[in-house]
Parts: C-alpha cells; structure tokens; sequence
C-alpha cells in the first residue's frame, strides 16, 4: 500500500469518525427506515473510499449530503423499477392467488436483479436507470450525466447485456411452481 493510498484511507477514517453520527441522523429525517439509513451511510462513506485521489475537503457535510443524495435517489429508482416489475407481473395474472412462496420468491428474483444491477458501475447503471425509470431519452439523460450521447448508447448496451444476461438466468415472468402443475 502506498503512502497516498494510506493517507487516503485516514482521511476517509477521519471523515467518518467525525460525521457519520451526524449523517445517519440527517438520513433518517428523510427515510425514516433503520436499515436504509445504515446502508446509505455506509456507502456514502464507500464511495468515498474507492474514490481516487481525494483532495483535501474544505465543506466534508456538503459533500457527504450530495454523496448520500444520489444514492437515496437510487434506492428510490431502484424501489420505483420494482415496483414497475411487480406491477407488469400483476398485468400478466390480473387475480393473483399467490401463495406466500410464490411472493417470496418474487422478491428474491427482484432482489436479484438488484444485486446484478448494482455490478454495473455508476454511470452505466444512472444511465439504465433514468431510461427505464424515469423514462429520459438518450439526449436527455447525456445533459443530466454530463456525457456524450455515444457513451449514454454504450452504456444502454452494456447494461442491457446485463440484463440479458440476468434473464436467462432468472426469468421473472415464469409461472411458479405450483401453477405450471394445474
């Protein structure tokens, strides 16, 4: 390890110590859940970390609000694509009689598609998310990220392939178990 890359990480430590009691409070005026206000945090500070060549931080709350602002902004897309899905499923079987398995395993297949998602790294995964989510189109989404509509195009594909990817190894519009035998 270098001295920058331990530097780094002190200052990180630092910044931690320091503020994530205040950021946790802040976050949990906001999202109210115990859970997602640990987990924002903690990647807040994540994010920090990977981040290459941290300069000195003269505004660290401000900073750290911004950071903590998009990732809740994800969690709430994130929700929204659930959402979406779970709605699309109910268009597919407008009476469902599931069974709490049945449920269960739907949520996990959509957790799925969420730790899948969240493999692609950050702009590629802001770009997939405000297509699909928000429902920008390409030019709208490279003004929002501040990138080329090539890469907005490279990024779609990537993250499509992805999915792609991800359906064909967990297809959510399966029927359960216990319909396919009726």
């Amino acid at each position: 390890m270098s001295g920058a890359d331990l530097s780094h990480r002190n200052q990180v430590g630092g910044l931690f110590r320091a503020h994530y009691p205040w950021l946790c409070a802040r976050l949990r005026r906001q999202l109210g859940s115990h859970s997602s206000v640990e987990d924002i945090a903690a990647e807040t500070f994540t994010q920090l970390l990977e981040s290459p060549g941290l300069t000195p931080i003269r505004e660290p709350r401000a900073l750290l609000t911004t950071i903590a602002q998009r990732l809740i902004f994800q969690l709430w897309r994130r929700r929204d694509l659930e959402r979406q899905h779970h709605d699309q499923w109910l268009q597919l079987d407008p009476h469902p009689t599931k069974s709490p398995e049945d449920l269960l395993q739907l949520t996990q297949a959509l957790h799925r598609l969420d730790r899948t998602l969240e493999r692609l790294p950050g702009k590629v995964r802001a770009t997939f998310l405000l297509s699909r989510i928000d429902g920008l189109t390409y030019p709208q989404i490279a003004a929002e990220l501040g990138i080329s509509q090539r890469s907005v195009s490279v990024y779609m594909t990537r993250s499509q392939a992805l999915c792609a990817q991800h359906s064909a190894n967990e297809p959510l519009n399966r029927l359960p178990q216990t319909q396919r035998s009726a």
